[in-house]
Order: C-alpha cells, then sequence, then structure tokens
C-alpha cells in the first residue's frame, strides 16, 4: 500500500513538474527553430487570430497618445488623419503577420520584404518616428487630402525604416538568454533581444501542455 501511495505521490509530482515546465520546453524549441532557421516551425507556433488583433491595439494605440502629443497635427489632420492611419495600420498588420510571411522572415532572418517594410512604417509612424515638419507642411499643402499625406508619411518611413531593417539583420545581435517567466497560470512571457530589438513574447496555454505565441510587445 506504501509503495503504491508513494507511486501515485511520483506521477503526482512529475505530472506537475510537466505541467508547469510546459512553456520552458516550448521557449527551448523556439529558440533550436530560430537558430536553426526553421520558419515552419516559428509560424507553426503563432495563435493569428490573436496575435493580429492584438499587434493592431498595439500600434493603434501608440498612433492615438503620438498624434495627443502633437495639438496642431491633431487639429490640421482631424480624425481623417486618425482613420487613414489606422486603415493602413490594419492593412499592413493583416498583410505581415500571416503563416509564409512570418517564415521567410525566419528563414532570411530578418531580411525585409514589401508587407514587412509596410509594418515597420507602420510601427515608425506609430511610435512617434514622423518628421513632424514635413507632416506639417503636408497637412497644410494637402489639406482635406489625408490619403495624399499618409501615402507621402508612409513612402518616407518604408525608405527609411528599410535601411534600418536591412542593417539590423545583418548588424543586429540575439540575447543568448532570453528572460522567461509566468505572467499567470497560462500566460507565460520571453523577453530578449531580436537583431538588436528588444521583444517581449507573450505566449498562451491551449489544452495542458501546448502553448501559442499571441502577443509581440514591440519597441
Amino acid at each position: 500500500m506504501k509503495k503504491l501511495i508513494s507511486l501515485l505521490m511520483l506521477l503526482v509530482v512529475i505530472a506537475v513538474a510537466v505541467y508547469a515546465g510546459s512553456p520552458y520546453y516550448t521557449a527551448y524549441q523556439l529558440k533550436n527553430a530560430y537558430d536553426a532557421k526553421d520558419g515552419a516551425a516559428i509560424a507553426a507556433a503563432i495563435d493569428y487570430e490573436q496575435l493580429r488583433p492584438n499587434i493592431k491595439n498595439q500600434l493603434t494605440s501608440d498612433f492615438a497618445n503620438t498624434i495627443a502629443s502633437y495639438p496642431l497635427v491633431a487639429e490640421l489632420g482631424g480624425e481623417p488623419l486618425t482613420q487613414a492611419a489606422n486603415s493602413f495600420i490594419e492593412q499592413s498588420v493583416d498583410g505581415a503577420i500571416t503563416a509564409q510571411n512570418i517564415e521567410r522572415l525566419i528563414e532570411t532572418q530578418g531580411q525585409a520584404n514589401t508587407v514587412t517594410k509596410k509594418l515597420a512604417a507602420a510601427w515608425a509612424i506609430s511610435s512617434n518616428q514622423m518628421d513632424l515638419k514635413n507632416l506639417i507642411q503636408d497637412l497644410i499643402i494637402h489639406r482635406g487630402d489625408i490619403d495624399a499625406v499618409v501615402k507621402q508619411q508612409v513612402e518616407q518611413m518604408m525608405s527609411k525604416q528599410a535601411a534600418q531593417l536591412e542593417q539590423q539583420a545583418t548588424q543586429g545581435t540575439d540575447s543568448d538568454k532570453p528572460n522567461l517567466s509566468y505572467c499567470g497560470i497560462n500566460c507565460f512571457t520571453i523577453s530578449g533581444q531580436i537583431k538588436g530589438y528588444p521583444l517581449t513574447i507573450e505566449m498562451q496555454r491551449q489544452g495542458l501542455l501546448d502553448w501559442k505565441i499571441i502577443d509581440v510587445v514591440l519597441p
């Protein structure tokens, strides 16, 4: 009887250890897949139905904060500017956050294509990296044609970000040991540096042992 109880207790301990350690093992697998340029493995570890809206919300919120910091821009552009920018953000995220593009990015170790450059431009515009002087001039010149203003800013940001992405892809460094931690029973984060960019990846438990990436906190 004592042996049976001891065996049951051992099985419980093993089950708890496997349950608690599952996100660490997933993080280990993701690191190995990244190092091996296994884009398919990384792409398969993403819950796109959650990741896309989370990235959109992050960027649109950042853009709202940016615009709020510049009353003159808000006055000149108004709601149409916000709507146009948010529309571009949504299109950029939908275009870049796909299994095919994620797989391509991992296999090329970050070399940007058109859809990735658009997402980088959306991030730059949202994170207050706009050329404010030119933006105000564009708003004055193209008053009433917000689409033309956004298009001009996007082209400038894509050109600027393309060069930066290419440089980071070849010169940026990765974290040797990312920080791993639970953020809840079904929530786990991986924080570190990828190609020189500080990123935090959030995973969510799906089932007992499976974990999927549901959010990426951009720098």
